[in-house]
């Protein structure tokens, strides 16, 4: 019973869902169970944060290696957390917006977590600017392809792209630099795009029709039989 009730909840609204989206007497009851879905995310993040605080708070309770790091993120939960549901210092109180101007929550998320996320955005550059210095390399026919498309779209998105063909004639635009940089993004990187998210979907069909018909058990913990 443990795995045969998770396969027919699974079974039953995986079908609804589908079927709710050709079929409009049953819309309805699609958008019920999308309501529930909600619902049981909410739940989700509960056990988030408290796998959060088990796992952080054993890892402070034994002192283990960077220990330090456990405790920066338990306090910044705990305080962010209480800020929210608390709002202190929001100027309308309790019943008021968390986000409003001049709340805890809010001076938090501007002060704290913008500039560090600013930051990580910053070393994700870095880290992919080395990344494409490294496959940019014109080892053969398709890398150098890469290499000049590459090399035209940055140029494009600068105002030394404009400087160097601006004195192109208008009868041939296509060839300035900017125009050829929107020409590849909107073109040949839009085909290659196309294709990714037509397999993507395909991948996502493919594995909901394993979940709907019981094919695919491991959500439930235990292997494929």
């Amino acid at each position: 019973m443990k795995r045969q009730v998770p396969l027919i909840i699974t079974f039953v609204v995986g079908t609804i869902l589908v079927v709710s989206v050709f079929f409009p007497p049953v819309e309805r009851m699609g958008e019920d169970f999308s309501l529930f879905f909600d619902i049981i995310a909410v739940f989700a993040f509960f056990l988030g944060g408290g796998n959060l605080v088990r796992i952080h708070g054993n890892r402070l309770y034994k002192q283990q290696k960077d220990w330090g790091f456990s405790l920066v993120t338990l306090l910044g939960f705990f305080l962010m957390l209480a800020a929210g549901l608390f709002k202190i210092g929001n100027p309308s109180g309790i019943t008021g917006d968390v986000t409003a101007t001049g709340s805890l929550f809010q001076t938090l998320y501007y002060r704290i977590f913008f500039p560090l996320s600013s930051t990580m955005y910053a070393l994700l550059a870095f880290y992919v600017a080395s990344a494409s210095y490294r496959a940019f390399r014109a080892k053969n026919r398709e890398a150098t392809i890469l290499l000049i498309s590459a090399f035209i779209i940055l140029l494009g998105r600068t105002p030394l792209g404009t400087y160097a063909t601006g004195w192109i004639p208008e009868s041939f635009s296509l060839l300035q630099i900017p125009n050829l940089a929107i020409w590849i993004m909107s073109s040949p990187n839009l085909a290659g795009q196309r294709a990714i998210m037509i397999g993507i979907a395909l991948g996502v069909i493919s594995m909901s029709l394993r979940l709907i018909l019981g094919v695919e058990r491991t959500y439930l913990g235990v292997d494929n039989e």
